[in-house]
């Protein structure tokens, strides 16, 4: 019985070291994503939120340090994009958003281009509708053009 015993330790030795290594290789993998979307998602937070330094472009274009650092902290805690999105809106309003929500009266933006392009484009047709018509020229009802004589009377008698 001794020989058994001493032929299952190295087994229950390997199977301890895989139970051990196995959930640590795991949990490596599962940062290494982790850290990658989270990469992603203070990249995409820096391309959604204006500056509020000079309102003159994105967080990824103007590169403003405290901004920044306040999504990195954010997307440290675990805070999904809404939410960080929501809290920047809160502090700044929805200026602060680089493209505008389509509701209300920001629906314009999204809808007078078209409006315009349509009107746009129904003017230059009528325009050139008009364009190409053939002027008609006045028909003269008889070969006769009233007061012609008078007219060719007063010519001659100004030579």
């Amino acid at each position: 019985m001794s020989v058994r015993n001493a032929r299952l330790r190295p087994n229950r030795l390997k199977l301890s070291k895989s139970s051990i290594f196995l959930p640590l290789i795991l949990l490596q993998l599962l940062q290494g994503q982790s850290k990658t979307s989270t990469d992603a998602l203070i990249s995409e937070l820096k391309t959604t939120l204006m500056a509020p330094c000079c309102w003159s472009g994105t967080v990824a274009d103007h590169g403003n340090p405290d901004m920044e650092k306040k999504i990195k902290e954010l997307a440290a805690e675990g805070k999904s994009k809404e939410e960080i999105v929501n809290h920047f809106v809160g502090i700044y309003g929805e200026r602060i958003l680089a493209v505008p929500v389509a509701r209300g009266f920001n629906l314009m933006v999204w809808v007078a281009p078209f409006i315009v392009l349509g009107l746009g484009t129904l003017v230059l047709v009528n325009y050139l509708k008009v364009k190409s018509k053939p002027e008609a020229s006045p028909t003269v009802q008889s070969d006769k053009v009233p007061y012609d004589e008078l007219i060719e009377k007063e010519l001659r008698e100004m030579e």
